[in-house]
């Protein structure tokens, strides 16, 4: 009997000291500061991405639909002759198929849109090719970065972003009378203008001879590289 409530004790102080423990306040970390900096490095856009669509308009479906694909056959046909990876890809963008409804709501023909993008680092290429092709038309034409342009330059703007934190914390360790900082934690982010960002061209496939390169310039973007995180102050 003994045995029993010395054992029914022991854990009555097992169960008291864990709850102690849980209700303990953990004392606030002391002379820890957040901070943030970042790295900017402004580049030259080099990829290029070029858009030519068309669209057909019928009575029925299937016909549009097979005007779609031919107009689509043809330009990939002439597009693949100088593709290359890297330099010049082509691929299918978007197709669609929808009725036209007449004043009283019954479908009285069908139209469509077909879309062929080129893109690549070869800005020549891409615009000769976009050309010569005369069954499609230029919709629209953006410019971004390769990922190895990307790459190269977040890897600059992080360097000078590290550089900028670690300034930074020193310069606010002593203004703060301490004589240095011990890293916490930290969090690097990387952001650039995005993807390629498209814009209208209002272009006829007449306007260009069959190997006139379509006239395009690219700008610059700018890639930053913020650091964030805390120090702690000694």
């Amino acid at each position: 009997m003994k045995k029993i409530q010395l054992l029914a004790a022991c854990a009555a102080l097992a169960v008291a000291g864990t709850a102690m423990a849980q209700n303990a306040v953990v004392p606030a970390p002391q002379n820890v500061l957040q901070l943030t900096a970042a790295g900017t490095v402004e580049v030259q856009q080099d990829l290029l991405s070029m858009t030519l669509s068309t669209t057909r308009d019928a009575t029925d479906a299937a016909t549009v639909q097979t005007q779609l694909k031919a107009a689509l056959d043809a330009a990939l046909a002439e597009a693949k002759k100088s593709a290359q990876p890297g330099q010049l890809d082509v691929h299918t963008g978007n197709f669609s198929l929808s009725p036209r409804y007449s004043k009283d709501g019954k479908i009285n023909g069908w139209q469509g849109s077909s879309e062929l993008v080129l893109e690549g680092r070869d800005f020549p290429r891409i615009t000769q090719v976009a050309g010569r092709i005369n069954t499609l038309t230029v919709a629209n034409v953006g410019f971004g970065l390769s990922r190895e342009q990307r790459a190269k330059t977040e890897t600059e703007a992080q360097n000078i972003a590290i550089e900028n934190f670690k300034q930074k914390a020193n310069e606010l360790a002593k203004g703060f009378g301490f004589g240095g900082y011990t890293l916490r934690e930290v969090s690097v982010n990387a952001s650039d203008n995005g993807p390629i960002r498209p814009r209208m061209m209002a272009m006829q496939a007449k306007s260009f001879s069959a190997d006139a390169a379509v006239p395009v310039e690219a700008g610059k973007t700018s890639v930053v590289v913020s650091v964030s995180g805390s120090v702690q102050l000694k």
